[in-house]
């Protein structure tokens, strides 16, 4: 079935959705840093809070994690975990990607929202995934995250579509929710093959609805 969806846009998160778990890159770190995953990873997500809103740059987000862990590191040090950290995020989920391929190439329209820091932005656009997005809109440079509606109705104002014409796929289910809040469509991701279910029955309704 073409997972062609007329009159819709589907707006997918990239984190865990489009990209993998970055289990390896968090290893990475771990020996890096010195710090055990156990005290860095809580401090490291807890902080990603504030990169990705645009409260903190990417050297001040790595000291202030060195602050929690009792570590001071150098601009060089912070710039080696940082190559760690960004390139880890860029292992995609193959399949996943190839879902939004086809999506593209149905002539299904897509966009990006992504809770991420400023530095994500231009690879995300200029990447050859990129090339699939009409639009891209990272919350460090609207300072918002999602579930905060502001940030789903950015995201619609910049693609000219009302709420009811979204399709959000996140695989956080707070963030779907808050994409239904609105009156988007949400779809909490668990997996490539619930992700094409979920996109084959909606292409199947918006079939059956011109018939």
């Amino acid at each position: 079935m073409s997972l062609f969806l007329p009159g819709r846009v589907v707006v997918f998160d990239y984190g865990e959705v489009i990209s993998r778990t970055p289990h390896g890159a968090w290893d990475a770190l771990v020996q890096a840093t010195g710090v055990p995953m156990d005290e860095l990873l809580p401090v490291y997500q807890e902080l990603r809070h504030d990169l990705d809103r645009g409260d903190l740059s990417v050297l001040q987000y790595w000291r202030a994690i060195g602050a929690r862990t009792g570590r001071s590191w150098s601009v060089t040090e912070v710039h080696g975990f940082w190559a760690i950290d960004f390139t880890g995020w860029f292992a995609v989920e193959q399949e996943t990607l190839a879902i939004v391929e086809e999506l593209h190439d149905a002539g299904t329209r897509l966009a990006l929202l992504s809770n991420a820091g400023f530095d994500f932005g231009d690879p995300y656009r200029r990447s050859p995934m990129g090339s699939l997005f009409e639009t891209v809109v990272v919350s460090a440079e609207e300072h918002v995250l999602k579930p905060d509606p502001s940030v789903y109705r950015t995201t619609c104002d910049r693609l000219g579509i009302t709420p009811e014409q979204m399709v959000f796929v996140d695989n956080r289910a707070e963030n779907a929710a808050g994409a239904d809040a609105i009156g988007a469509v949400g779809h909490h991701y668990t997996s490539p093959a619930g992700l094409r279910a979920f996109l084959q029955d909606l292409a199947a309704s918006a079939e059956g609805a011109s018939a």
